[in-house]
């Protein structure tokens, strides 16, 4: 191969191992914040978020429980408690999240699911504090899926996390999500 087609192998290869990871832009009625995600510790996890943010499934919806030493969930609940439609439950992929070094850590986003490993459809939550016995295997043989983290705005997620909260954790006054977007 001659040194200039080398090189150019080289730089392509380069390029691609360094493509920029997926970030997603919320704006909710206190202010922005922005997620990156991981897709190669995570894929399923991360294209089934990506698909809910392309569809326009978050705007509208509430961080409908926050728990101050804990974390803020959203993405599935309405401002009067609707909730929203979803799609069929993914996998859970914590195993492997977690093989790849993702930990439910402060300003990590996982996946909310039911006492059924298997749940997760749209709802999501940010940890506000480490919560390791949510990292695989969990209390439960599974744990919860890191998929990516806060890396713009965590000022806004600790005002979420704030918030006067009533009877099942719900914010008094609704926290909304205006937009979310995948960010260019």
């Amino acid at each position: 191969m001659r040194p200039s087609a080398c090189l150019f192998a080289f730089a392509t290869l380069a390029a691609f191992a360094a493509a920029p990871k997926p970030q997603v832009a919320f704006t909710t009625s206190l202010g922005s914040f922005t997620v990156q995600l991981e897709p190669d510790a995570a894929p399923r996890t991360a294209a089934n978020f990506l698909a809910y943010v392309k569809s326009g499934n978050y705007k509208g919806t509430t961080f409908h429980r926050v728990i101050s030493r804990f974390m803020i969930q959203g993405g599935g609940m309405t401002a009067d408690g609707s909730e929203k439609p979803t799609r069929a439950p993914i996998q859970n992929e914590a195993r492997e999240a977690a093989a790849k070094g993702l930990r439910n850590v402060r300003g990590s986003i996982a996946m909310a699911r039911t006492s059924d490993p298997h749940s997760a459809t749209a709802q999501f939550f940010v940890n506000v504090v480490d919560n390791g016995f949510l990292d695989y295997p969990g209390q439960d043989g599974w744990g919860y899926c890191v998929f990516g983290k806060v890396v713009k705005g965590m000022d806004v997620v600790d005002k979420i996390k704030d918030v006067k909260t009533g009877p099942g954790d719900r914010p008094v006054t609704p926290v909304v999500i205006t937009d979310a977007r995948l960010v260019d």
